[in-house]
């Protein structure tokens, strides 16, 4: 039987172009799919900040007609390897929508932004579809992720109907995070795609003037999946489901939560050359090592007994910042360090900016995104933070244990799936669980964290337990291969 052939179509992709943990998912999963037999590609714009001189490409067709604005207008197809596998990454070049600025127009990556986000990721979208005929190639599957891509479902049914040879390609919506959605201007895209609501029955379904980009694919789409089994319930609630829980509702028979896992080469204690010193479960000693390093990066005193807690995000409501916010000058209190890294909301960064200057022995704030400062944080620290409002899957609790950090979680999405709540009477457990959004519970989970640190025996074989928990991309490359296969009806 010939390989499964699936399009992973997305506007983020670690390490060629990376903003969030979407880059971190698109970079590693083909990586486990293509070692089970997939024969995956992957397709974003090429960016004008993608660094040519680390990412070469090759030119494999030009001047490929897109129709678009009421025009006519042309991309070619470049190609680079995935670093480090033979996963082709296909480059979708046009000066015009997809080459100028950064990978998104707006600071949050968009939930409704500027038209120009518009038309960028809807000109993504059309484009993609005409890529097949000219690479001889078609997939498939093509597996969506998040609203960037969320109109290609509807348009390849719409295209569908004229051209048979896309007519067998199956569409998969993974959905990351629901807060983000792309909610535009109906006008501009229907005119900009050239379709009519009268081509597709989803396309009637508008709010104030505004079609939702994710909403479409959600509707569309031939099945759905997110990020996590907890999200996928949550997902389908008022509290979580940020306006789109009745149409989830809609498409439940077909929506299923599979976990994310990490991508374990690039996170490896023992091979990582971002930390001071690499260890492993079998000799933890070079994290003794990495500790330090972090107190003297930070200007913090280096003393290996002093617990740090650390935090790596993305500044936002979201992400419990402001839990973090209640909370300072309760931790002061205690003999710990407490360093953040991260950026986003400007209001959100002057709390951790804030928190550092009032207790500038204890705490430590960096704001900008840094990835070795971010390994460094990984390895160094004892404690992991995310206190997050929602978090679809995270990926951070699943590194931080990697690394024998060990994390402390509010009970929600991802995190509830991957981080078992620590018993102290029998050993059993990941790390310290809250379950309510609120500072008292958080400030309570720290505490009984703090309290096991002091007793380095239990301490060191929760360390140890963690440190051995198995977050790859295997089991979830199985599952995902088992999905294209119902849906192409293997």
């Amino acid at each position: 039987m010939p390989a499964i052939k699936v399009l992973l179509i997305a506007s983020e992709l670690n390490p060629i172009a990376k903003v969030g943990g979407l880059a971190d998912v698109i970079g590693a999963l083909p990586k486990a799919l293509i070692k089970q037999g997939i024969d995956v590609r992957i397709a974003i714009p090429k960016y004008g900040v993608i660094d040519e001189s680390k990412y070469p490409s090759k030119k494999l067709v030009g001047d490929i007609p897109v129709p678009f604005n009421g025009e006519e207008k042309k991309i070619s197809i470049f190609e680079t390897p995935l670093p480090n596998s033979a996963v082709p990454v296909y480059l979708l070049d046009n000066l015009e929508y997809l080459g100028q600025n950064g990978i998104y127009f707006e600071s949050d990556a968009s939930s409704s932004g500027s038209n120009r986000e518009a038309e960028r990721y809807s000109f993504f979208a059309r484009a993609v579809l005409e890529i097949f005929e000219p690479l001889e190639w078609y997939p498939d599957v093509i597996h969506c992720h998040d609203w960037h891509v969320g109109f290609v479902p509807v348009i390849l049914k719409i295209l569908s109907k004229q051209n048979k040879k896309l007519a067998h390609i199956k569409s998969l919506l993974t959905i990351h995070n629901l807060e983000y959605q792309g909610r535009y201007d109906t006008g501009t895209i229907f005119t900009a795609l050239g379709i009519k609501e009268e081509d597709f029955p989803t396309l009637s379904i508008q709010h104030n003037g505004q079609i939702n980009s994710l909403q479409q694919a959600i509707l569309t789409s031939d099945h759905l999946n997110t990020v996590s089994p907890n999200y996928a319930q949550e997902m389908l609630t008022p509290e979580y489901g940020a306006g789109l829980e009745e149409t989830l509702q809609k498409r439940k028979a077909d929506l299923e939560g599979l976990l994310n896992g990490i991508d374990v080469e690039r996170f490896n204690p023992d091979t990582d050359d971002a930390i001071a010193a690499n260890y492993s479960v079998e000799d933890p000693s070079g994290k003794i090592k990495c500790k330090a390093d972090l107190q003297k990066i930070t200007n913090l005193a280096v003393d290996p007994n002093i617990p740090i807690l650390g935090i790596v995000s993305r500044f936002a409501d979201q992400k419990g910042i402001d839990l973090i916010n209640d909370i300072v000058d309760e931790l002061a209190k205690e003999d710990i360090q407490f360093i953040a890294l991260g950026t986003g909301d400007p209001k959100l960064e002057a709390m951790m900016s804030a928190a550092a200057n009032k207790y500038p022995d204890k705490f430590y704030a960096q704001i900008e995104f840094n990835a070795d400062m971010a390994q460094k944080i990984y390895a160094g620290s004892d404690f992991f933070l995310m206190p997050s409002k929602f978090e679809p899957c995270g990926l951070g609790q699943m590194i931080s244990m990697r690394y024998g950090t060990v994390p402390i979680v509010r009970a929600t999405g991802g995190l509830k799936d991957t981080v078992v709540a620590y018993n102290d009477r029998s050993g059993a457990g990941d790390g310290f669980v809250f379950d309510n959004y609120e500072a008292a519970e958080f400030m309570a989970a720290i505490l009984r964290g703090l309290e096991l640190y002091k007793n380095q025996d239990k301490w060191h074989t929760l360390v140890a337990s963690i440190m051995r928990k198995d977050f790859s991309w295997v089991a979830s490359a199985k599952k995902y291969i088992g999905l294209y296969k119902r849906l192409i009806g293997q």
